[in-house]
C-alpha cells in the first residue's frame, strides 16, 4: 500500500463512516478499485477507526464532556440515562459481533451482496424519509435498543451503520437532531470494543505497513470524516436524506450489475 491509496483510502473512510452509504460498502468497491486487500490489512483498518472515533470526539466535545461530567452526579440525571441508553444500544452489535464475526467476514469478499445492501440502504432511507410519525423529545430505552439492532444489521458490507440507526431512529418518532447525536455517540464504544479486538488478536504484529500510509491515511480519515460528522448533523436536521437513497440505490445497481 503507498501514501496515495492510503490517503485515497482514508478519505473514502472518513466521509463514509458519518454519510448514510456504507463506510464498509464503499471501502470494499475503493479496495477492488485500487487493488488494495483492506480485508486483511489489519493494522491499517484499526488506525481508520480510530481516526473516525477521533473525529466524532471532536465534533461532538462539549455533549460528550456533558456526559462525562453528569456521570460523576451522586444522584441519577438524564446524562447517567443517556449513557445507560448507549450501553443498551451496544448490546446488539456486541452479541454479533462475539457470534458472528467470521461469517459476517465472509460477505466482505462479495460485491454482489455489497449491491443488495446498498439498496437496502436506500430502501431504508427513502421509508424515513417519507415515514411522519409523531416526533419524542427524548430517545426511550426501548427506541435506544431498536436503534441498537440497527446498528448490529449494519455490520453487514454495504448496510450504513449511520443510515440505518438515525432511518430507525426516524421512524421510531425521535426528533432529528437528537436522532442524529445519538447515532454518532453511540458508535464510539463499539468502534473502539472492535478495536480493542482486533489489537488483541495479534494480527496486528504480523502486518507491514509504511509508516507513512498509517499517517497519511489517519490525517485524511480525521479529517474527512470531521467534515463529514459535522455536514451529516446539518442534513438530518433538514431532513434531506432522500437524495443518499438515490445515491444509495444508483451505487447499488452498478454493483449489481457489475458481477454480471
Amino acid at each position: 500500500m503507498d501514501t496515495l491509496q492510503a490517503i485515497l483510502l482514508g478519505i473514502v473512510q472518513g466521509i463514509t463512516e458519518f454519510l448514510p452509504v456504507s463506510s464498509s460498502g464503499h471501502l470494499q468497491i475503493a479496495k477492488e478499485l485500487l487493488g488494495v486487500e483492506l480485508e486483511n490489512n489489519i493494522t491499517f483498518d484499526v488506525t481508520l477507526h480510530a481516526a473516525t472515533v477521533l473525529s466524532t470526539i471532536v465534533v461532538l466535545w462539549q455533549e460528550l464532556w456533558r456526559l462525562v461530567k453528569g456521570c460523576f452526579s451522586k444522584r441519577f440525571n438524564e446524562e447517567q440515562a443517556y449513557v445507560l441508553k448507549v450501553v443498551l444500544s451496544m448490546i446488539p452489535a456486541g452479541v454479533v459481533g462475539v457470534l458472528f464475526a467470521d461469517e459476517i467476514e465472509a460477505l466482505f469478499s462479495s460485491l454482489w451482496f455489497v449491491g443488495l445492501m446498498l439498496l437496502l440502504t436506500a430502501a431504508l432511507l427513502s421509508f424515513a424519509y417519507y415515514a411522519k410519525p409523531r416526533q419524542k423529545q427524548e430517545i426511550s430505552y426501548r427506541d435506544a435498543f431498536i436503534i441498537g439492532i440497527a446498528q448490529a444489521a449494519a455490520t453487514m458490507p454495504g448496510l450504513s451503520r449511520s443510515g440505518s440507526t438515525i432511518a430507525t431512529g426516524l421512524i421510531l418518532g425521535n426528533e432529528k437532531s437528537s436522532v442524529a447525536n445519538f447515532s454518532f455517540i453511540m458508535v464510539i464504544p463499539v468502534i473502539l470494543g472492535k478495536m480493542l479486538l482486533d489489537i488483541m488478536s495479534g494480527e496486528m504484529a504480523a502486518m507491514s505497513v509504511p509508516t507513512e500510509a498509517l499517517v497519511s491515511g489517519f490525517l485524511a480519515a480525521f479529517l474527512s470524516g470531521a467534515l463529514a460528522c459535522k455536514f451529516m448533523i446539518e442534513i438530518v436536521k433538514r431532513g434531506k436524506l432522500i437524495w443518499f437513497a438515490l445515491y444509495c440505490a444508483v451505487v447499488g445497481l452498478i454493483c449489481l450489475i457489475g458481477t454480471i
